[in-house]
């Protein structure tokens, strides 16, 4: 069998990617041991960032329709409510979904599942991969059907998508650097029976430990995520819901109910990066690249914008004849991504169930009385949304982002939401192609002709109305050249076409 990519693993990393290579008209095959997709809750944050992506191929309503917006955050202590933070309105005017969502990652699955099938390709379910070899001109993969026949696959490109045990990874030989937290970790999709409305997360602010309430769809669903104690060495494999339960009523001291366990799990958790997310023509994407807490729900998140990152990178190579040296971005940038986010999950654990008494009596005693006021604040706003939602990454280093001039917003960032003529602005960039943004003072034309470029950049000319120019920083006409994930790789002064050839040329070829 001989295709384009060959994509590891159909989770929700792998499948996202595959969303996105059909988008490009990329031919893949995509494989997975498991019978087909989950039937567990697992990750269930979605964060703004994600469906932003998913607007783009039309999933993102579809996906907010399956699950809850997490409207507040009860703050719990001693068996108490001791404050509340509002959080539905959060990033209100950075992103058209200013939310949190929580979605079941059964139910997310699902939906790009149907994706993939209705565009006319399927997963082949039950089916492993044995070993990879590659040279200079593509990538052979010897896979195992679930009947034990050996089949061969041939493509140009091969990306793992296989999860924190990943195959893929070990035959490459990758580094998996990091450690893992003394702690374990449970997990448990439950019913519950007790005074709390099902309209908010409920965080439990413990002296040395993390519990917390996450509303699922349905009455009386929540999933609950915390710790055991430091020194309970017991194999994860062999703790009973029982130990589970009686930790959670340890901790919290709530009143409640477990009527009914939908699924649990307890596990060990590691902070790892590997050392690059490549080698040679094979790629790296979630679970296998990156693992870290669940603080702040970063992880599936992580994983899609992975495969968003080399999607585009893949189709310029295979139908645009770019040379591979564009594919070394995808390392340069979201190993960096990578490294920071390990750095911030792990800060968000540490404050979160740390026993530090100075950590410990500001969580429990101060934090109830002031994180309300303080996310109402702007600027605290501006720092928290775009961190937790993933809005904020950016590749101002990376080499695809040039900058001729002083701007506010730097090339790298990704392209701010705002309304033009009371549209989004996202509404006008959701084909998988680079888009050339020209805003005009009045004073100046627009002279670019994307023609030349072969159908590659689209061109759409505003005024550069008050609001745009307060967002940029600029009271003059000026340019935009988007990369296809929406983010900018050329923000200048130069409304001519050659300022595109030249990033093209320089750049991409």
């Amino acid at each position: 069998m001989k295709t384009e990519v060959i994509i590891i693993g159909a989770g929700p990393t792998g499948l996202a990617l595959a969303c996105q290579l059909i988008r490009y008209g990329i031919d893949f095959v995509i494989i997975d041991r498991k019978e087909t997709t989950t039937p567990h809750s697992k990750a269930i944050g979605v964060q703004a960032r994600t469906l932003e992506i998913y607007e783009q191929i039309g999933l993102a309503d579809d996906l907010v329709a399956r699950g809850s917006i997490t409207e507040k955050v009860r703050l719990v202590e001693g068996g108490e409510v001791r404050g509340e933070i509002f959080l539905k309105e959060l990033g209100t005017g950075m992103s058209p979904y200013p939310f949190l969502l929580i979605v079941e990652q059964g139910s997310h699955e699902a939906l790009l599942y149907d994706f993939i099938k209705a565009n006319g390709e399927d997963i082949r379910w039950q089916t492993e991969l044995e070993s990879i070899s590659q040279d200079e001109g593509g990538v052979t993969a010897s896979i195992r059907t679930i009947g034990g026949e050996t089949e061969t696959i041939e493509a140009r490109f091969l990306i793992g998508c296989d999860g924190a045990h990943s195959i893929v990874r070990h035959s490459l030989g990758l580094r998996f650097e990091g450690g893992t937290f003394e702690r374990l970790f449970y997990v448990a999709d439950v019913d519950i029976d007790w005074e709390f409305s099902h309209d908010a997360l409920h965080a439990n602010l413990g002296k040395d430990n993390l519990t917390a309430f996450f509303p699922m769809p349905g009455e009386k669903r929540w999933r609950i995520v915390g710790t055991f104690p430091e020194g309970h060495d017991k194999d994860v494999g062999d703790i009973l819901y029982e130990e589970i339960e009686q930790q959670i009523v340890a901790d919290t001291g709530l009143k409640l109910d477990i009527t009914k366990v939908n699924w649990f799990s307890a596990y060990k958790v590691h902070s790892r990066s590997v050392n690059k997310f490549s080698n040679g023509r094979c790629f790296l994407a979630g679970d296998s690249a990156h693992i870290h807490t669940p603080a702040g729900a970063q992880g599936m998140n992580t994983g899609i914008q992975d495969g968003y990152n080399l999607a585009w990178k893949l189709a310029l190579v295979l139908k645009q004849n770019a040379s591979l040296e564009i594919l070394n971005s995808y390392n340069e940038e979201r190993l960096e991504n990578a490294r920071h986010l390990l750095r911030t999950t792990d800060r968000f654990f540490r404050f979160g169930a740390s026993d530090e008494w100075f950590l410990a009596f500001f969580r429990t005693k101060i934090l109830p009385h002031i994180a309300n006021f303080a996310l109402n604040l702007e600027i605290v706003k501006k720092a928290v949304f775009p961190l937790v939602s993933q809005i904020g990454i950016n590749y101002r280093k990376s080499t695809l982002s040039k900058m001729d001039g002083n701007f506010a917003v730097k090339a790298g960032d990704r392209m701010p939401y705002f309304l033009v003529e009371g549209d989004s602005i996202y509404d006008r960039l959701r084909e998988p192609k680079f888009h050339l943004l020209m805003f005009s003072d009045g004073r100046t034309s627009a002279a670019a002709d994307v023609d030349e470029f072969g159908g590659l950049v689209d061109m759409h000319t505003f005024p550069l109305y008050p609001n745009i120019a307060e967002i940029f920083g600029s009271s003059e006409s000026f340019c935009i050249l988007l990369r296809p994930d929406n983010y900018i790789g050329y923000i200048g002064e130069d409304f001519s076409a050659a300022s595109v050839r030249n990033y093209i040329d320089q750049r991409l070829k």
